[in-house]
C-alpha cells in the first residue's frame, strides 16, 4: 500500500496514502529501529536540500558543501516548500520538536539574514514558522524573524508592540 516517508495525521497530496493514527505514532515513537530510520530519512532529505545535520542530539544544522547548487533547486521549485512543511510537521509528530526549531531557524537565517533563498522566504514565514509546537520557541523564532525582516514595518507575523517589548 502507498506510504509516506514523513507521514502525518492529515491527508496530503497522495490521496491513496492513509493519514497516521495516534496509535501508529505512539508505536513508531516506541520503536528504536523506526526512529533510527526516521532520522536517516531526515538526513537524506536535508542532504537533498544542501543541509547537514551536525548534531543528532540537538538537531543543529549547517550548510552542506554543495549548498549553492542545492539552494538553486530550492529557489527554482516551490513544491519543495510543501515537502519541507510536511517534514517539519512530521518532526513534531515524532517527538523531534527541537529539530523543528533548528530547521526553521536555518531557513529564517538563509532567507532573511543571508538572503540566499529569496523564493523560500514566504513559506518560511507563512508555514515553516507555524509548525513549531512549542509556543515559547515559536515566539523566539517570530522575534528572530522580525529582527531580521526588511522593512520591519511590513512584518505581519506578530504584533509589533509585543515584539518591541520581547525579551
Amino acid at each position: 500500500f502507498p506510504f509516506r516517508l514523513f507521514p502525518l495525521r492529515e491527508h496530503g497530496m497522495n490521496w491513496r496514502a492513509k493519514p497516521l493514527t495516534c496509535q501508529e505514532i505512539q508505536a513508531f515513537r516506541k520503536s528504536k529501529e523506526v526512529m533510527q530510520r526516521f532520522i536517516l530519512a531526515y538526513q537524506l532529505m536535508l542532504r537533498f536540500y544542501g543541509i547537514v545535520l551536525i548534531n543528532e542530539e540537538t538537531g543543529e544544522l549547517k550548510r552542506a558543501e554543495n549548498w549553492a547548487e542545492r539552494f538553486q533547486n530550492l529557489n527554482r521549485f516551490s513544491h519543495n516548500n510543501l515537502r519541507i512543511t510536511r517534514i517539519l510537521k512530521c518532526l513534531g509528530e515524532m517527538g523531534y520538536e527541537h529539530y523543528q526549531v533548528h530547521l526553521v531557524k536555518f531557513f529564517l537565517t538563509e532567507t532573511l539574514v543571508k538572503e540566499t533563498l529569496p523564493n523560500v522566504k514566504r513559506s518560511a514565514l507563512d508555514y515553516f514558522l507555524f509548525t513549531i509546537r512549542n509556543k515559547w520557541k515559536r515566539r523566539e523564532l517570530v522575534y528572530y524573524a522580525w529582527r531580521h525582516f526588511k522593512p520591519r514595518s511590513s512584518f505581519v507575523w506578530g504584533p509589533h508592540d509585543k515584539l518591541l517589548k520581547y525579551r
